[in-house]
């Protein structure tokens, strides 16, 4: 039976599916619209497999929040591409997957994928993005989710059309403007990416490692030491003739320029780090030394800190976010925050969709 372009043109838009999928799909069901449906559905599964092994690094990340603000959950689902997560069915599909982990009890992945999904209890989750695989036709993936359940106050941002979801999970004050202010919070987290809420959540040994890294990157950027401590090493690397005299002879005619550092060759620099590295114990004692990394380590931990990084609204340009949610309520307190990103720690390939349009075509 020959297959018309409105035939495939109406699968298409009853399913989402791509075209040369629908047009299979009639052919082997010879025309039979709802026959061919179901045939879409019930290839899934092989879809799936075939399918496993491609990357699914786009996708779009959702928030599900309970009406009384006491609950919510945030999913990720991966696509292979960002023109699926653009597709309506996709995005109304995550939608779904993110009410499902509100209304579910599912502590990791696996529990999740295996609880019976909400409209169709004769199915698990796992068992419906089969099917979505089916009606996308791509690598699908629901790659993580996590739900915060509270005595507080819960509220989400959404950023970028999914590209990033945030929950922020407050205590101590309730009511609009608590819900306003978190939300406020929300969308600082989105925007500074921060790792913690306060220092106090910082384990000693990462503390330790913080420390220890900000040393060692300190000293293999000798221009980056105080100037007393560098100095030292400059007239060694001049005086032992540890540099080339290329080298040398550029320090000697711009030792006062306080850009000395761009007149130093890569080989330089690297062999007045081999000096610095080499002295680490003796550097790592100087006083001066260790104030300089205590500085930075307390710089790079309020950066990381969600309530000691400056508020991204604030007026004067000063005010931190534990200053701003003071202002708002003096008892008001962010006890934890989560933040999806989409395809954050994934390998992505690069997309051609003229070629892959071309390649279905062929």
């Amino acid at each position: 039976m020959a297959i018309t372009a409105a035939q495939v043109k109406e699968l298409r838009e009853k399913t989402g599916a791509g075209m040369m999928e629908c047009k299979k799909a009639l052919t082997e069901k010879d025309g039979d619209m709802d026959a061919a449906e179901q045939w879409l559905k019930e290839h899934g599964a092989v879809k799936a497999a075939k399918k496993a092994n491609r990357i699914a690094a786009e996708g779009l990340c959702c928030v599900s929040v309970a009406a009384d603000n006491k609950s919510a959950a945030v999913v990720e689902v991966n696509s292979e591409t960002d023109f699926v997560a653009k597709n309506e069915k996709f995005q109304a599909y995550v939608k779904k997957v993110a009410d499902q982990a509100l209304a579910g009890n599912a502590s990791d992945l696996e529990g999740f994928l295996a609880e019976a999904d909400s409209e169709d209890p004769s199915k698990t989750v796992k068992d419906t993005l089969t099917d979505m695989i089916a009606v996308i036709g791509e690598k699908l993936d629901i790659r993580r989710f996590k739900k915060v359940v509270t005595d507080g106050t819960v509220v989400s941002y959404v950023h970028g059309g999914g590209k990033i979801a945030v929950i922020v999970e407050g205590e101590g004050a309730e009511g609009d403007a608590v819900k306003e202010a978190l939300t406020n919070v929300a969308m600082q987290v989105a925007a500074m990416t921060p790792q913690y809420v306060s220092q106090e959540d910082i384990s000693e040994a990462e503390r330790v490692q913080m420390r220890d890294t900000v040393l060692e990157s300190s000293l293999n950027d000798p221009f980056s030491l105080p100037k007393p401590i560098l100095q030292k090493y400059l007239d060694k690397a001049v005086n032992e003739k540890v540099w080339s005299d290329a080298d040398i002879a550029a320090y000697n005619e711009q030792k006062n320029n306080k850009f000395l550092v761009n007149f130093i060759s890569d080989e330089g620099k690297a062999k007045l780090a081999g000096l610095c590295v080499a002295d680490k114990a003796a550097i790592a004692g100087e006083k001066i030394f260790s104030g300089a990394v205590d500085g930075r380590v307390s710089k790079q931990m309020k950066e990381i800190c969600l309530l000691e990084q400056v508020y991204v609204k604030a007026a004067d340009g000063k005010q931190s976010v534990k200053q701003y949610l003071q202002s708002v309520d003096a008892g008001l307190k962010v006890k934890s925050f989560i933040r999806f990103e989409t395809g954050e720690g994934m390998e992505k390939k690069s997309e051609n969709f003229a070629e892959e349009v071309a390649k279905q075509m062929q």
